[in-house]
Formats: structure tokens, C-alpha cells, sequence
């Protein structure tokens, strides 16, 4: 063999393994999610929380399991469907939860703030948009969707996802945490396959003048709408659990500002939230938590502590327990990496960056840059 041939197929097979490095690096690069959310919308902080994924280049979004919280599930349902279609991404699943919480109702409730106190918010059970039969999907702003639900149950597509991709699949739970909780019920082995939970509920001290958290601290909704789930779901065998809090959380606004900057891109994403977003002013709950799972770099303080939340039928109901290694109870529990502190201007600029990015992957998005959805 000639040595100008020798040195060609040195050539190609050094160029091969170029390649294949670089295809296995890209590989390693992208990051698994599935998105489960009590998606009330349109816009707000659950629906532009899911759009702090799909904006994110390396994040490959699995699915979106929807469970009742803020509103009743099958509007969320419908209202998630309608932003997949109008950012371009219909070939995201949407795969419909938990209907209602495990144990605790609306009537049961009702009778404890009798003997308790009253809870100023209850999700679907107080909302005003949500005043209506639970089965009902009223007339939405953005518009009815056209694409349909899947036919599988959000516990089993969350434990197919962790089984198709063991050990790379974080699961983001921003809503009451009824569909986790099942599905570590159906499957032992759920929270073990997963690569990591990413949570946005709890309160611990919150320093706030807010009513809701001024003299109820340990008051979160996410973990007290189902507070048997959410203890199903802190004693299950993450590999790591990150914890956006309430404390972190009310650091944040959607300010004036911010919302005029993302009205100014032309892109789906953006006019969706420039053209839904009701007023300007709440806490960036769920986008935080989905941003801090991107960027950790965000979260500038942490607390790394046992957590669990309180079943006990009194006065506790619901509430946010956390303990120390000092002062832990025998029980096995779960550490949890609490978020207290964030870089709020590294935040906001983040935010407005993703939200006026073109969304990638998308096809046939609806949104047109006048800030009007194709009906």
C-alpha cells in the first residue's frame, strides 16, 4: 500500500473518531425532562415555566403529565395543548394525571378551617376561572386546541420515561404531587431510575408581609393540596431532590419591565407571554425552579436538610417539616437541597433571554407576531 493511501485512511479514521466523539459529547450534553404541572393558563407561572424548557436548546422535553392544582385538570390539559400549538412543539406529549388528591377534599376542608383557620388559597377549589363542573373545559383565551391528550395515565408514562432513559430523566414537579406519589406507588424502583426530582413547593420563613405566609410559614400549596403525596414523594429514593421554596420564590417578580423587554421579539414564545400575561408583578414560582434546574449557578444560598410534609389531620395539615442531622427524627427520610436565596438580576436576565429566543424544534407554530394565536 502506498504511503499516500496509508495516510488518507489515517486521515479518515482519525476523522471518524472526530465524529463519533462529538456526537457522544453533543449526546451527553442533552437533558431529559418530564414536566409535571397543574398547568392553569394561559401564560402565568405554570405555563411559562414549561416554556423555560421548551426554549432551552439542550433540553429535551419527554412529556408534560398534568394533575389538578390551581385549576381542574382537564383545562390545564386543554390549556397545554393549545401552547404546544402555538409555540410549534404538538409533538410533545400531553398525558392527563390525578383528577383530585389522594385523601384530602374540599368538603373535608372546609369543616377543618372551622376548627383551624382559614386557607386563603385552594387551587381549583377557590379560583375564580375555575368555577365551574371540574369536567368542564370552558371557553380558553388562547384558544380550543385542535390536537388531542394521549391515552396513557401520567403515573405510567412517568414510569415508562425513567425506564426508557434509567438514570437521565429529571422529574420537574411543579404542581400538587399526586401523579409522583402514584407513580412510586406502581413502581419501587420509580424514584431510584430517575436522575433527579426537581420541586417547587415547600416554605420554611419565608421573609414576606404576603398574608398567605405571614402567619402560616410553613404554608406551601403545592405540597399541602396533597399532603399524602407529598410525603410519599420526600421518602422515596431520589438520587437528588432540589427544593424552589416559597422563601426563594417571593424574591422574584415578573416586573413592567421584564414583560415589555419579551413583548419586543416577534418570536411564539415571547408574544404568548406578552399577549396572555395579565398583569405584571408575580412571583416567578415555577419558572425559578425550572431555571435553577438549567443554571444552579442561579441559586446563590441553600439549606441541605431533611424534609417532609405533615399528614397529621390537625392544625399541621399539609404544612412544610424540615429537620437538621442535629435534630433529625429516627424515621428514614430524604435530605433535600432547599433553594433560600437567588441572583435575581441574573435571573430576570435569563428569563427575558429564553422567553425571546426562537423556540427549537419548532414546526408550524401558531403564535403570529402581532400577538393574535390562529384560530
Amino acid at each position: 500500500m502506498k504511503a499516500g493511501q496509508v495516510k488518507m485512511k489515517c486521515v479518515i479514521f482519525l476523522c471518524s473518531i472526530f465524529l463519533l466523539v462529538a456526537t457522544f459529547a453533543q449526546a451527553q450534553q442533552k437533558r431529559y425532562v418530564v414536566i409535571d404541572q397543574d398547568a392553569m393558563g394561559p401564560a402565568g407561572t405554570d405555563m411559562n415555566s414549561m416554556l423555560v424548557f421548551l426554549q432551552s436548546p439542550n433540553v429535551d422535553v419527554l412529556g408534560i403529565t398534568v394533575v389538578t392544582g390551581d385549576g381542574w385538570r382537564n383545562e390545564e390539559v386543554a390549556h397545554t395543548l393549545r401552547l404546544l400549538e402555538l409555540v410549534g412543539r404538538t409533538d410533545i406529549p400531553v398525558v392527563p394525571g390525578a383528577d383530585t388528591p389522594m385523601i384530602r377534599t374540599k368538603q373535608w376542608t372546609s369543616i377543618w378551617e372551622q376548627m383551624y383557620g382559614k386557607v386563603l388559597y385552594q387551587g381549583a377549589w377557590t379560583m375564580p376561572r375555575s368555577a365551574h363542573d371540574a369536567n368542564e373545559v370552558p371557553k380558553l383565551p388562547e384558544g380550543i386546541p385542535t390536537t388531542k391528550a394521549a391515552a396513557e395515565d401520567a403515573a405510567h408514562f412517568l414510569i415508562r420515561m425513567v425506564h426508557k432513559y434509567p438514570h437521565q430523566v429529571t422529574v420537574y414537579a411543579a404542581g400538587p404531587m399526586t401523579n409522583i406519589a402514584t407513580a412510586i406507588i406502581d413502581d419501587p424502583e420509580f424514584a431510584s431510575l430517575a436522575q433527579e426530582l426537581v420541586i417547587m413547593g415547600g416554605s420554611i420563613n419565608p421573609h414576606t408581609d404576603d398574608p398567605e405566609y405571614l402567619d402560616s410559614p410553613r404554608h406551601e400549596f403545592n405540597l399541602w393540596f396533597d399532603p399524602e403525596a407529598s410525603s410519599i414523594m420526600l421518602h422515596a429514593p431520589w438520587a437528588k431532590i432540589s427544593v424552589t421554596t416559597v422563601d426563594v420564590s417571593i424574591e422574584t417578580h415578573f416586573t413592567a419591565e421584564m414583560l415589555a423587554a419579551i413583548g419586543k421579539s416577534h418570536e411564539p414564545a415571547a408574544q404568548y407571554v406578552a399577549h396572555y400575561t395579565r398583569k405584571p408583578g408575580d412571583y416567578l414560582w415555577d419558572e425559578l425552579a425550572a431555571a435553577a434546574w438549567l443554571d444552579p449557578s442561579l441559586i446563590t444560598r441553600e439549606r441541605y436538610v431533611f424534609m417532609d410534609v405533615s399528614v397529621d389531620k390537625g392544625i399541621s395539615y399539609g404544612d412544610t417539616l424540615v429537620w437538621t442531622d442535629h435534630d433529625q427524627p429516627s424515621i428514614s427520610l430524604q435530605k433535600a437541597h432547599v433553594q433560600m436565596d437567588v441572583d435575581w438580576p441574573k435571573f430576570q436576565k435569563m428569563f427575558v433571554q429564553l422567553m425571546s429566543a426562537p423556540t427549537p424544534n419548532a414546526r408550524d407554530p401558531q403564535m403570529r407576531a402581532t400577538g393574535e394565536s390562529k384560530r
